[in-house]
């Protein structure tokens, strides 16, 4: 690990957060992206895990290069009828990772439209992270890691491979990634990007009291009504 990450949670300093950081997780129903989110968050991983219904997400705070990050990761469900609504969450987003299950071609094929969907809702300036998950499935592999390493090189993507059921690169996808949108964040802070010109910068800032999630009070009402309509 980066000397200068620290991945443990820090209990009961929310008064010591430096920034918060909002990251999107998105990809194709079943591809692991809420095994990742509690291999990342809570270091767990459960073998009946069901579906996510609708939007969720889990926090997580690190240390890096000495500012305390609050991670707030958005667990988006991947099933084509909520796509509409999951879209409105990519406001604000400041890091996204896009996911698919190596054992799974189609996955890996409609990574593509999800780039695009990403780019078309998210601030421009927002690091993207490809992750190919089940690495541990090794012999049903249908997806090669050249493969994905030329898409991603294309895209302009940061990439690995992981499994949330053994841990493998987990902690060093999520943390390279909260080290990119640092970087982004301090780069703009120095070159006076503080302006925060629509609103994505608005949770990063340090000195700024701001709860995401309030910004998203509506979109969650609507989501309860159409998760309550929808099994």
């Amino acid at each position: 690990m980066n000397p200068e990450m620290n991945g443990g949670e820090l209990e009961n300093h929310e008064d010591k957060i430096d920034y918060v950081f909002k990251v999107v997780v998105i990809g194709d129903s079943a591809v692991g992206k809420t095994q990742l989110l509690s291999r990342f968050t809570k270091n767990e991983f459960c073998l009946d895990s069901k579906s996510t219904i609708g939007v969720e997400f889990q926090t997580r705070t690190v240390t890096i290069k000495g500012k305390v990050v609050k991670a707030q990761i958005w667990d988006t469900a991947g099933q084509e009828r909520y796509r509409a609504v999951t879209s409105a969450y990519y406001r604000g987003a400041l890091g996204a990772m896009i996911v698919y299950d190596i054992t799974k071609r189609p996955t890996f094929d409609h990574v593509a439209r999800w780039v695009e969907e990403l780019r078309a809702h998210a601030d421009n300036s927002i690091v993207i992270t490809l992750i190919g998950n089940k690495a541990d499935l090794m012999d049903q592999r249908a997806v090669s890691t050249e493969d994905a390493v030329e898409f991603a090189e294309d895209q302009g993507l940061f990439f690995f491979e992981t499994s949330a059921l053994s841990g493998e690169n987990v902690e060093k996808a999520f943390l390279r990634l909260l080290e990119e949108i640092y970087g982004v964040i301090s780069k703009k802070a120095l070159e006076g990007g503080d302006k925060k010109s629509n609103g994505a910068d608005a949770a990063v800032f340090k000195g700024s009291k701001i709860d995401i999630i309030s910004g998203y009070d509506l979109e969650i009402s609507e989501m309860k009504k159409l998760s309550a309509c929808s099994c």
